[in-house]
């Protein structure tokens, strides 16, 4: 067991339940905060520190920072962009989380802060064709960013660099590109893309429908990172010497519609696609330009989307089924 000990906030989440299991595997004594209950976190483990509270308000953070060398701040009122879309003052409180939890590092000496930023902060009007110039990190300004959701993670990226610049917290910022895998979201209105279309797909073949719902005109490019990868890649950075946010995602593009039918193909079943062109979509490309993380670190994305959308749903399949036995029983 390594003496070192490492706050993860939002540590029930999708992401930061697979860092904790990582930091568990490597050894670290992981404290765990997340808002929600243990009980519907998507992964709790007996070894950790789990701890419920609202990182919103300032002697959570006090409290949660006691003790740690690191701080990894996951914690965020998000999701897909049907809820992000629709609850922009929600998103925008998470700046509390980032705020209180710099503010509380730096009181409790913690020496290294890890920030989960987003590709949302990139300036909108970089994203309005389908055909994709890969996002590079500078394309953040002139600033104009996804509302509410981009606007709090550009505001929470600036925080980190002036509590470093001001006060020595070694801050590190990831923009991460659309994660997905198992052990996360995937029904209830905050699921992303690849969870929502493979319970679509699922639900489709256990009730014998003939057609799926896709958003938009399903013609929007996006990249999808593999959790995976995610994990490795936020290690690799928290461990870094680099100072400035850098994008964490896959440069491998698809648009929805080639989504949609790469999870058909899993399934091996075909469904007619009713496009619901009123429903939020997002930008209309989005990519990742990975030079930077590659020139600095060597990283690069080591799972296939098609891989990675394989295991993602079987796994959602598996949690599917159970939910429907509960309903019937």
């Amino acid at each position: 067991m390594s003496s070192k000990k490492v706050l993860v906030a939002g540590g029930g989440g999708f992401i930061g339940g697979h860092l904790v299991a990582r930091l568990l595997k490597d050894g670290y004594q992981v404290r765990s905060v997340d808002i929600k209950p243990t009980d519907n976190w998507y992964q709790v483990f007996d070894e950790v520190e789990n701890v419920v509270a609202d990182l919103k308000d300032h002697e959570a953070c006090q409290q949660a920072c006691q003790g740690v060398d690191d701080v990894y701040n996951l914690a965020a009122d998000m999701g897909g962009m049907g809820f992000i879309e629709n609850n922009k003052a929600l998103c925008m409180l998470s700046v509390l989380i980032n705020t209180h939890l710099l503010q509380a590092a730096t009181d409790n000496s913690v020496s290294r802060f890890f920030y989960a930023s987003s590709a949302c902060v990139y300036n909108a009007d970089k994203q309005v064709n389908e055909d994709v110039v890969p996002l590079k990190e500078e394309d953040a300004y002139p600033a104009m960013p996804e509302d509410g959701y981009g606007w709090e993670k550009l505001f929470s990226e600036r925080m980190c660099r002036h509590f470093r610049e001001d006060y020595g917290l070694r801050t590190r910022v990831a923009r991460f590109h659309n994660v997905y895998g198992p052990d996360g979201t995937w029904d209830g209105g905050r699921e992303k893309a690849p969870a929502a279309i493979c319970r679509k797909i699922i639900n489709a073949v256990e009730t014998d429908e003939k057609e799926i719902e896709i958003w938009g005109d399903g013609k929007q490019t996006r990249s999808f990172m593999y959790i995976d990868d995610c994990i490795h890649g936020i290690l690799a950075i928290m461990d870094s010497d680099i100072l400035e946010p850098i994008n964490l995602g896959s440069d491998e593009v698809t648009t929805i519609n080639g989504l949609v039918e790469m999870v058909e193909d899993i399934a091996n079943v075909k469904f007619e696609h009713n496009h619901n062109l009123s429903a939020p979509k997002g930008v209309n490309g989005r990519n990742s330009d990975n030079t930077l993380i590659q020139q600095h670190l060597g990283w690069a994305p080591g799972i296939r989307l098609r891989d990675g959308m394989q295991k993602t749903y079987d796994w959602i399949r598996g949690e599917h089924l159970k939910k429907h036995e509960k309903q019937t029983v």
